[in-house]
């Protein structure tokens, strides 16, 4: 989505899939008021509700609604927003988006872009652009907690601290090398200077190393179900489901590619996965399910093994020789079927063992995640902007250079933590950023 000319005024349905019971659409843009003179009348009282008649293109009666209007820049936009809360039915808002952009330089909304706008008008920053996209696609209690911090300021309140004192520990820095013959500069400032730049290093770091967590609270807690032909894993997968969302057949090796689904376990998205059975593949079709499946264990933050009653445990073992004991769950699946065999079980059949694996599964998860009110990078970008960051910092000790070369070396750093909340060196991936949300956001 490339950048429309802010001259435009952009107009979209703002409240949802049709029909609805209300249906709210805005506008912002320069031409607002000409779009309220034109479809309702004139323009109501700034911020109070107004009920209006609502014409279309040719002053018929189109619908009955609520207008509201919202002078700027102290909109969400930083424009001129109008809002129109008409019925909710199809006819209803095609009519009004027609009559709408029938005037001169009113066009329909492109995804995003009343974010970008705000963005542009400096009414949020970009962290807060990506909360709130985060805050819409939110399916858990964990993700809309995390997302709303991010949205409401609490990630660039912490990036801006950190620039901020990169910035005052820089100009001591130049202070001293600049004006070294004046009184008013004291010795020492240029080592109280990189002391400071030392602990925000240990800061971002510490910031960085908890990127894991905040990355699987919004992908999900990837768990792979894996095991023989046959173990159980598609049976599971709907069982904790509760839908059919695999084949189940008694012929072995029925899955062939990769099955999905998300679930809402104690508030984190936990994403299952289930797999083909792992053994030496019959077909080539079989063998690329099987290869799939070893790459989803290599990707996934658990690995669920099942091993059915027929198998050894030590047979069941030979599948997952890679997978890293922290990583691995083995389970008894079929445990109707199991017998007086030892460990722990479930059962698809008749959902034994099933509330105990998912309690299991939900403490694995909320481990992974954390604290989710703890601020973490939240994604790649301010993992790799937040790297760059700390490799100018730690590439070499700060203490050992000449105090000009120190200076210039917290400028870049700075630089780079300035392109986190959009400050600068953003252009590039504008684009992309807003381009995840969906169209009248």
């Amino acid at each position: 989505m490339m950048a429309a000319p802010l001259h435009d005024t952009i107009v979209a349905l703002s409240s949802g899939s049709l029909p609805s019971g209300i249906a709210v659409m805005r506008a912002s843009g320069p031409a607002v008021r000409t779009l309220l003179a034109s479809l309702a009348g004139g323009v109501p009282a700034p911020r109070r509700a107004s009920l209006r008649l609502i014409r279309d293109e040719e002053g018929k009666a189109l619908d009955r609604g609520l207008v509201l209007f919202f002078p700027g820049p102290e909109t969400a936009t930083g424009e001129d927003v109008a809002e129109f809360h008409l019925h909710g039915g199809r006819a209803v808002v095609a009519g009004f988006l027609q009559a709408a952009t029938s005037l001169a330089d009113v066009r329909l909304a492109g995804p995003g872009e009343f974010t970008r706008r705000a963005f542009v008008h400096g009414r949020i920053d970009l962290t807060e652009a990506e909360g709130l996209a985060d805050l819409l696609a939110a399916e858990t209690q964990g993700q809309r907690r995390r997302a709303l911090d991010q949205a409401e300021g609490a990630h660039r309140a912490l990036y801006e601290d950190w620039a901020a004192r990169l910035l005052h520990a820089r100009a001591m820095l130049e202070a001293e090398f600049d004006f070294s013959d004046e009184d008013d500069v004291s010795e020492g400032v240029s080592a109280a200077a990189l002391e400071e730049a030392g602990r925000l290093a240990r800061e971002i770091a510490a910031h960085l190393s908890a990127a894991g967590r905040g990355e699987i609270l919004r992908e999900g807690f990837r768990v792979a179900l894996v095991g023989s032909p046959n173990a159980g894993k598609s049976s599971l997968l709907n069982a904790l489901a509760r839908r059919d969302a695999a084949i189940v057949s008694d012929i072995p090796g029925t899955t062939r590619d990769l099955v999905e689904v998300s679930l809402d376990m104690g508030g984190v998205p936990v994403r299952l996965v289930d797999t083909a059975g792992l053994r030496e593949a019959g077909d080539a079709i079989e063998a690329v399910g099987v290869e799939r499946a070893r790459g989803a264990m290599e990707e996934a933050d658990l690995v669920l093994l099942l091993q059915p009653p027929e198998e050894s445990r030590e047979s069941a073992m030979t599948h997952v020789k890679q997978v890293p004991a922290h990583k691995l769950l083995l389970l008894r699946s079929k445990g109707d079927l199991a017998g007086g065999l030892e460990g722990p079980s479930v059962s698809a059949a008749t959902g034994a063992g099933l509330a105990e694996l998912e309690s299991a599964l939900a403490d694995r998860a909320r481990a992974a995640v954390g604290d989710p009110s703890q601020l973490v990078p939240t994604r790649e970008r301010h993992r790799l902007i937040l790297r760059a960051a700390l490799d100018e910092l730690e590439a070499q000790p700060l203490p050992a250079l000449p105090p000009e070369i120190a200076a210039e070396t917290l400028r870049r750093a700075g630089d780079r933590l300035a392109a986190l909340t959009g400050a600068r060196g953003v252009e590039d991936i504008l684009d992309i950023v807003f381009s995840q949300f969906c169209i009248g956001k």
